[in-house]
């Protein structure tokens, strides 16, 4: 057990128990509050842990959810570019001088931009 906190009052006692009953009763009070403070930290400590579990949990949901709708986008995506890919190449084969014709006016564009 822990050494005395009131040695000076045990040095003033006089033969009465009337001193060593206070610093008895101090004593075990601090051992109570230890003891409680042991169990609260206990309490503490479970709660935290099934707290953390639980967002742990939650973060894992929410990054399996995430990585899936990331999934489905890039599909998406590469649907699209498909179909656009697609859609160019008919365009340029139905109608191949429009085309050219399209194509140089863009360049010519590009290249009055590039002057400036």
């Amino acid at each position: 057990m822990m050494a005395s906190i009131l040695p000076s009052i045990r040095g003033r006692r006089h033969g009465n128990g009337t001193l060593h009953d206070i610093e008895s009763t101090i004593e075990d009070q601090i051992e109570s509050l230890r003891d409680e403070i042991a169990t609260l930290t206990k309490l503490v400590t479970k709660n935290s842990r099934r707290r953390g579990e639980k967002l742990r949990y939650q973060a894992a949901a929410g990054y399996d959810e995430l990585l899936g709708r990331s999934e489905d986008l890039l599909h998406d995506l590469q649907e699209s570019y498909l179909r656009g890919a697609n859609e160019v190449r008919h365009t340029v084969r139905r109608h191949p001088i429009a085309t050219i014709g399209a194509a140089a006016a863009f360049g010519l564009v590009l290249a009055l931009l590039a002057r400036r």
